[in-house]
């Protein structure tokens, strides 16, 4: 299928605290390497929890919030950028790190598999927890990288490194649990240019229509149905040194089918399936010095470094962005919210949907902000 960049990014010349009820207490009820299959359970490396708790309903993370998951039991976890885990039950938090058995103090990700155990995507590595103890998972199968296939309750973690790949992995490509092993597939990359940054995972991955199972690496964006993929990256979009290239931090289906891709330096591009456009340069959202790049900071008004990408339950389309805030998109305009609109900090890590249908926008000072209709609430 052709892939077709429309839109380029424009010419220089373009240019209240919400008190946390806790009506939640009748309980707050979301390359390859050709081994053997270890035949292990994934249960090495285990750690009781022995863990501090805080009665105060105030996240200690002050490096930022990247991952959020409400359980089936109606519990939150928080994943920090740097200083581990939380775990809030509706009356303590509880935290968790390294010493707890977690594989990294950095939670990319966070998720829940079809028997309720929580999974944890580090900086490097993986880790769960059972209910009663934290694990971290080093028995993997690498006896059929190119073995590509999904079920519906598949999870999905990027390699164990940071970035990169380690000497098991051979090749940039993903993790999938099955229910019962983790195994590991090498992504359908041709292109060594860049070979070790730019294909690693770079975002959570996302569930899309038809069973599509959608991934974000640096460079280059990744859909998988089951049988086929789609490939979205530099050279079928025709992008340049002078466009800007792919550095790829969000990534969204909505409920329309459109995948929404959020970019630190170019801004947002839209897919329908067919086409993909520069929406941020659609919406005159590039600021006219843009170096389209992550290395310098956009001025206000400009939606260039998007980290995270959310729906409500309206419809609108809600994108983050590393310097200038909040940004709404109702189908017909723009809104942007700043500091003057309640947030405390412009960076927003990730935009979440509780189960009761509210969107949550974790930022990087480690406080929650929710929407109220005209501005910013903070939750924790």
């Amino acid at each position: 299928m052709g892939i077709k960049l429309i839109s380029i990014l424009p010419t220089k010349g373009q240019a209240k605290v919400l008190k946390f009820y806790f009506t939640f207490l009748m309980a707050l009820t979301g390359a390859c390497s050709n081994q053997t299959v270890h035949k292990a359970p994934l249960n090495d490396n285990t750690t009781t929890i022995k863990s501090t708790t805080d009665t105060t309903f105030r996240l200690n993370f002050p490096s930022g919030i990247r991952s959020i998951l409400e359980d089936s039991q109606g519990n939150f976890w928080f994943g920090s950028h740097q200083e581990g885990l939380c775990l809030f039950d509706g009356k303590k938090m509880t935290y968790f790190t390294t010493k707890n058995g977690l594989s990294d103090n950095q939670i990319r990700s966070i998720f829940e598999d079809s028997n309720g155990k929580i999974w944890f995507e580090g900086g490097n590595g993986i880790s769960s927890y059972d209910g009663k103890k934290i694990t971290t998972h080093t028995e993997k199968d690498y006896s059929a990288t190119d073995k590509w296939q999904t079920a519906k309750n598949d999870l999905w973690f990027k390699g164990d490194e940071i970035s990169h790949y380690n000497q098991q992995e051979q090749h940039p490509g993903v993790y999938r649990y099955d229910g019962n092993l983790l195994s590991y597939l090498i992504l359908p990359i041709s292109s060594k240019e860049n070979y070790d940054f730019s294909y690693s995972i770079s975002t959570p991955f996302c569930k899309g229509k038809n069973g599509m199972v959608w991934f974000g690496t640096y460079n280059a964006v990744f859909g998988y149905n089951g049988t086929a993929f789609t490939i979205i990256d530099n050279k079928s979009l025709g992008l340049n040194e002078t466009t800007g290239y792919l550095h790829v931090r969000s990534i969204f289906e909505d409920s329309k089918g459109k995948l929404w891709i959020g970019n630190n330096g170019i801004g947002v591009l839209q897919y329908d399936g067919d086409t993909t456009i520069n929406f941020s340069a659609v919406q005159g959202l590039i600021s006219a010095n843009s170096q389209h790049s992550g290395g310098y900071r956009s001025p206000p008004k400009s939606l260039e470094h998007v980290f995270a990408i959310g729906e409500d339950t309206k419809g609108n389309i809600w994108f983050g962005d590393r310097d200038t805030g909040a940004w709404k998109y109702d189908g017909k305009s723009m809104q942007n919210y700043t500091l003057k609109d309640g947030l405390t900090a412009t960076h927003i890590w990730q935009i979440y949907n509780t189960k009761a249908e509210k969107l949550w926008f974790a930022l990087a000072d480690g406080s929650i902000f929710q929407f109220n209709g005209t501005s910013f609430d903070r939750v924790f």
